[in-house]
């Protein structure tokens, strides 16, 4: 039987019944086969072959969402990359991944010439593309085993250098119909979509459910709190970040009558304050149901729809997903004890691309995958993150690494050393935070000629945040750019040496 992710979805389709809602155009779900086909004919055209890499930095739109289940169905890896990247880190990846084609905004295809060697077309903002395609509607789709490739997903490191996760067709579908049965997903939910489709929740999550079941998604180009507000009473299911809850919470608007047809809040990709849980119940009478995730493994828990959801907890393992949550020797951990969480199952991750020695570094030999966040179980099974590989910072549910951001900074002219961490901020979560040393501690000797007399006077480098600023945001998506930085004279060692990120973390914990 072909595994083919996109083959065992289109058998649930009912082909005259919406599937994409724009603020411009509808879809149905016969229009999403018919373009898709098309699109994949022009892969194949364009002589891609099953496994090729096809990397793909656009906006979001219908047309962006045509390509990659076209991919799918070339049995070629579809490889999305956030819109804020900025050229440095765009090398990279064009380097990493070595594509065989590069879809683009028009804006970036300069760019994309500059570093790759592939071929690259264009699509715009409006979804015109450069190159004239087929008018077929129909295209056999590539068998695929469970274990091949069906797309890679970049995430940060701790060293600075990505790493491309790969996830199979396998791996989707396992995760799609696990949430279905979980989530009671209905074939006539309308699912009100308002995240980026270059990460998992977007693109996987909150796509894969609603195309497996024949649902219909009210597609918005972007969040705003006030395009869901307007669109919200038409939907039956929202999955969000924690930013857009506390941001539509500060609404009145967002109130039980604007909520009266939804079923199904979800949150994840950043943890939900009990505070927002609480008030989203005050303020709409709807609990969110927290889950929790990785970039390599798609959904591993989630509170449930019948039955206690447990604010500031993520839930239970989903079906098919086992845990382990052991302490630093390796032992498990007792009851509401903290420990390292491992998880195994089909909706892990086939490992990082190229880099299989890391890959092996980041699995036990009996196939649990090391998470890097640290958690806890109730009695009743329920987990809580509580704490995660500390060098990492999630904000507004983005994943930042801070080496790469430090490795930046370092090599400003006048910047001795630096340490980024993640401080409390009150829309985003966490804002990333920049401490830096300067040369000489920010003082240089200068001749001073003075009522006669020559001597040495120390004046301040001309070094100020903004010129910080200046050179990150030229190589850093925005994302990922400081949201405060301050100077310091020296960064707390301990007696090995090492940067101590707790007492910074303490030092600098004032809210953004």
């Amino acid at each position: 039987m072909n595994r083919n992710f996109y083959s065992l979805c289109h058998q649930q389709f009912d082909l005259q019944k919406p599937f994409l809602v724009t603020e411009t155009e509808n879809f149905t779900y016969q229009d999403l086969d018919h373009c898709s086909a098309a699109r994949a004919h022009w892969l194949v055209n364009a002589g891609l072959k099953p496994g090729d890499r096809v990397i793909v930095q656009v906006q979001k739109s219908a047309q962006n969402l045509f390509w990659y289940f076209a991919c799918l169905r070339a049995g070629l890896i579809y490889l999305p990359l956030n819109t804020a990247y900025q050229p440095r880190e765009l090398e990279y990846f064009t380097g990493n991944a070595t594509p065989a084609l590069i879809i683009c905004d028009p804006d970036q295809r300069a760019i994309f010439e500059s570093v790759a060697t592939c071929q690259i077309e264009t699509l715009n903002s409006l979804g015109e593309f450069s190159s004239p395609l087929p008018q077929s509607e129909d295209f056999p789709d590539v068998d695929v085993n469970t274990d091949d490739v069906a797309a890679i997903l970049y995430t940060s490191g701790t060293t600075g250098k990505p790493k491309g996760a790969m996830i199979s067709h396998g791996n989707l579908f396992e995760n799609a119909t696990t949430l279905t049965q979980l989530w009671q997903w209905q074939s006539d939910d309308m699912m009100l979509h308002a995240l980026p489709v270059f990460h998992v929740h977007g693109l996987f999550v909150a796509t894969h459910l609603p195309v497996l079941n024949s649902s219909t998604i009210l597609f918005l180009n972007r969040f705003s709190a006030e395009s869901v507000l307007e669109a919200l009473p038409k939907a039956s299911v929202y999955m969000g970040v924690p930013t857009h809850y506390t941001r539509l919470l500060q609404d009145p608007r967002f109130n039980q009558e604007t909520c009266g047809n939804m079923r199904l809040f979800t949150s994840g990709s950043a943890p939900l304050l009990k505070q927002t849980f609480e008030q989203m119940v005050a303020q709409t009478g709807h609990q969110i149901v927290e889950r929790y995730g990785m970039t390599e493994t798609g959904m591993n828990t989630s509170n449930p729809v019948e039955g206690e959801r447990k604010a500031g907890t993520v839930g239970l393992a989903l079906p098919g997903v086992e845990t382990r949550i052991l302490d630093d020797n390796n032992e498990l951990v007792g009851i509401d004890s903290p420990g390292n969480l491992l998880v195994r199952g089909k909706n892990v991750f086939q490992g990082y691309w190229q880099m299989p020695e890391k890959t092996a570094d980041e699995f036990t030999a009996d196939g649990f995958f090391k998470t890097g966040d640290v958690a806890a179980i109730d009695k009743d099974g329920y987990i809580s993150i509580v704490g995660r590989d500390k060098d990492m910072v999630i904000s507004g549910g983005l994943n930042i690494y801070p080496k790469e951001i430090e490795s930046i900074i370092d090599q400003i002219d006048g910047v001795l050393e630096s340490a980024v961490i993640g401080t409390p901020h009150s829309d985003f979560g966490e804002a990333v935070t920049a401490i830096i040393v300067l040369e000489n501690n920010g003082l240089e000797n200068k001749a001073l000629e003075s009522d006669g007399l020559e001597g040495l006077a120390l004046k301040r480098k001309a070094l100020e945040p903004d010129d910080i600023m200046a050179q990150l945001r030229a190589q850093l998506a925005n994302f990922k750019l400081p949201k405060k930085i301050h100077f310091t004279d020296a960064l707390p060692r301990n007696t090995m040496g090492k940067v101590q990120k707790n007492i910074l973390r303490d030092t600098y914990n004032g809210p953004a």
